[in-house]
C-alpha cells in the first residue's frame, strides 16, 4: 500500500467523520492534500513513524498501540489531537478546508487512526512505496 491509498483512506474517513453535509462539499482530493500537510514529513513524503514517535513521547502509547495492532482501534479525543500536532497545524489544516476548528477535529478522531491502522500490520508499520523511516519504527518504539 502507497502513502496515496493510505491518505485517500483518510480523507475517506475524515469526511465520514464530519457528516454527509460537510463531508460531501469537499473532494477528496482537497482533505488528501491538507492531510499530507498536517502529517509530519515533508510534502507527500508522510512519516507516520514520527507521528506514532509523537503519540509513545506523549503519553499515548497505548493508543498508538491499538491502532498498530490488529484489533480494533482505540479512540483519540480532540485534546489528545491538540496535543499532537498542535494549535497552530490544526488550525492551518481547518483552514485549508474552510472548517472551523472543532469539525477538523471531529473528522480527524476517525482519520487519523484509520491511517495508521491500515498502514501497519502485526504491529509495526509496513513500507508505504519506498517513504523513508518508517518502517519498523513502531516495531522499534514498542521493542518489537
Amino acid at each position: 500500500m502507497d502513502i496515496n491509498q493510505i491518505l485517500k483512506i483518510g480523507a475517506e474517513a475524515f469526511q465520514s467523520g464530519i457528516g454527509e453535509q460537510l463531508g460531501g462539499s469537499l473532494s477528496i482530493d482537497k482533505i488528501m492534500d491538507a492531510l499530507a500537510g498536517l502529517m509530519p514529513g515533508e510534502g507527500k513524503n508522510v512519516d507516520l513513524g514520527a507521528l506514532v514517535g509523537k503519540m509513545q513521547g506523549g503519553g499515548l502509547a497505548s493508543i498508538a498501540q491499538s491502532w498498530l495492532g490488529d484489533g480494533g482501534n482505540a479512540g483519540i479525543g480532540a485534546e489528545q489531537l491538540m496535543s499532537i500536532f498542535g494549535s497552530g497545524d490544526i488550525m492551518r489544516f481547518a483552514d485549508k478546508l474552510g472548517l472551523d476548528q472543532d469539525t477538523a477535529l471531529e473528522g480527524l478522531k476517525g482519520a487519523v487512526p484509520e491511517m495508521v491502522d491500515k498502514a501497519s500490520t502485526g504491529g509495526t508499520l509496513e513500507s508505504l512505496g519506498g517513504v523513508g523511516g518508517i518502517m519498523g519504527m513502531a516495531g522499534k518504539l514498542f521493542g518489537r
